[in-house]
Formats: C-alpha cells, structure tokens, sequence
C-alpha cells in the first residue's frame, strides 16, 4: 500500500539470518521457501493463540496412508493478450478500498496482520525492530512485497521467503493502484488498461515465483485501490485481490501511541477475521514501537493471529 494520508482511513532479541543471495535460496531454500508462500505446510508455525485444555481424540481406524495423492490443478494462467480481449470492453463501476471481488476481511476467528514493503527512493528500506518483534512473540504475518523493494533488497527478501513465520504476497511492480481508466489515489497515478493491469501484476510474480519457487496466492495494488473490473481481473490470474479493516500504521505516518491505538482495537469476537494493514519498509516510522507496545496485550487478551493463507483460498 504505501503512501496513506495521516487523514487516509485510518524489540526483541532475536535478529534476521543472515542474508543469502537470490541464487542460493534457489539452490538450497527452495524446500522452505515454498511454505512462506504456498499452501499451509505442516511445518509452518500455527496461529498464535492463547491456551485451550486439550481434548482427547477419536482414534482414526482408517487407513489412508495408501491412498493416492491427486495434486491441485488450476487452469493456466491467462496470457496478457487473452486478458485484454476479455476485459478491454468492461466498464468499471466501483473504485475504492472495497469493492467488488475485494477481500478485506476474513470468516477466520484469527486476526491477520499484513505488511507492505511498496519499494522506490523513499520506500525500499527494512524495519528489522518490526520484524525481531514479530519473532519474538511468534506472531505469523502476511508480507507484500513490490517489485521495486525486491531488487533493492534480494537477500533480505530470500531471508523472508525462508522464514514460515512469514507468507509472501505479491504487492505489484511499480506499485500503481489497480485501475483499467487511469483513477489514482493518494497522488499516485493508477494503471489505465487492462493491459497495464496485467503488467503490474504479473511483472512483479515471476520475481515472487524465484523467491518462493511457486506463485504467490494474494495481491495488494499500491495504496489498496482498485476497480470492480480490475479486481476481476487479479482473480482471473489467480490472484485474490486484497484490501484491510484495519489501517494500523496510516501508510507508516503514524506515531508509535497512534500505531498502538489502531492495532490495539482489535478483539475478540469482534475483531475475528480482521485484516490489518500496516508497513515494514519505513523503519523511522512509528509502526514498530506501537506493535511492541500492542501485541502482548492483544496476545493476553486471547486475540489469535495468523497468516491469510491459512484463512482465505482462491
């Protein structure tokens, strides 16, 4: 997302592994990078949550250990071309945060934080304090990545890939918002076609594909706006289009009280399914001090948090 107006709507010990080239993660990490970005695994940290007393389980009587595994297959891919022709005559009719084909929140009891890295001159850093947090407490997140902060920072997206506290998601290539009429928002101007639509999804995804050594599932177009047609067409690529619930950081303009404030609303009960947005590209900003000050207390609380493959599907 990237760039919100302050009015928009809306440390740990532990430190990150060292960085290891984009060619090494492909020819040692695969394994582990496709757990960060793929279908849950089992090796993946389930979702934090408070203790329950365990119950006592029904024996399986049933033998499935032969069974045949049938792999998921999704149709192709639609070219650049067959995109065009579908949807070059569609008229969009809604523009905004949520709209049409949009996920902003989820049926899950979990809350899911998410994190944009939106990349450029101003946007391609890192805040490890973040990070080391999220570690510490073992919260899992959801990371979108632009194509812009990737270059600038391979290893350290090969380190995050690695990780399975943390799934991967597809945050564009130039970090446009998603339009097929040129709307823009928040001064940056949108893609204009459905042409251009494609361009910005898929010229971020192969970059996405090396990292996880398989496609990721989710997408956030800079800033989070879209179009009703625009959003028909990330699902067509097999993409789910997502927005939030929860602006936690105010685009990282907040301040570290602001910060906490915002991701402290959630609850239980009505806060299940909750997505948060917030940034991990701007370490200046409030965003890492306000989720130290909030999460053990969400976490006392009994809120559970988890990452949006584990709560949403195609």
């Amino acid at each position: 997302m990237g760039e919100f107006a302050p009015g928009g709507p809306p440390t740990g010990q532990s430190v990150l592994p060292r960085r290891r080239s984009l060619l090494a993660v492909a020819a040692g990490l695969a394994a582990t990078a496709v757990a960060a970005c793929g279908e849950p695994q089992a090796a993946r940290p389930r979702p934090v949550q408070a203790s329950t007393p365990v119950q006592a389980s029904t024996p399986v009587l049933e033998d499935v250990s032969q069974r045949p595994v049938v792999p998921e297959k999704l149709p192709a891919v639609p070219s650049k071309a067959q995109l065009v022709t579908e949807f070059s005559g569609r008229k969009p009719v809604e523009w905004g945060l949520d709209v049409t084909g949009v996920v902003s929140k989820t049926a899950s009891t979990h809350a899911v934080l998410t994190f944009d890295a939106c990349g450029g001159p101003h946007g391609s850093d890192c805040d490890q304090r973040l990070l080391q947090t999220l570690r510490k407490l073992n919260v899992p997140a959801t990371l979108f990545l632009n194509g812009r902060w990737i270059k600038a920072n391979p290893g350290l997206a090969a380190d995050l890939a690695a990780d399975p506290l943390f799934e991967l998601g597809n945050h564009g290539f130039q970090h446009r918002p998603l339009s097929v009429s040129g709307r823009s928002a928040y001064g940056i101007a949108g893609t204009s076609t459905a042409g251009e639509v494609y361009d910005e999804i898929m010229g971020n995804q192969e970059a996405m594909e090396q990292l996880c050594g398989k496609a990721p599932r989710f997408f956030r177009a800079g800033t989070a706006y879209y179009d009703d047609v625009a959003a028909a067409i990330t699902r067509a690529l097999q993409l789910v289009p997502v927005s939030f619930t929860v602006n936690g950081d105010g685009g990282a303009t907040f301040p570290a009280p602001t910060v906490a404030a915002e991701v402290g609303k959630i609850g239980v009960g009505q806060g299940a399914g909750q997505i948060v947005i917030s940034h991990f590209n701007q370490p200046a900003g409030g965003t890492a001090e306000g989720y130290a000050r909030a999460l053990p207390g969400l976490l006392d609380r009994g809120v559970t948090f988890a990452q949006l493959g584990d709560t949403l599907t195609l």
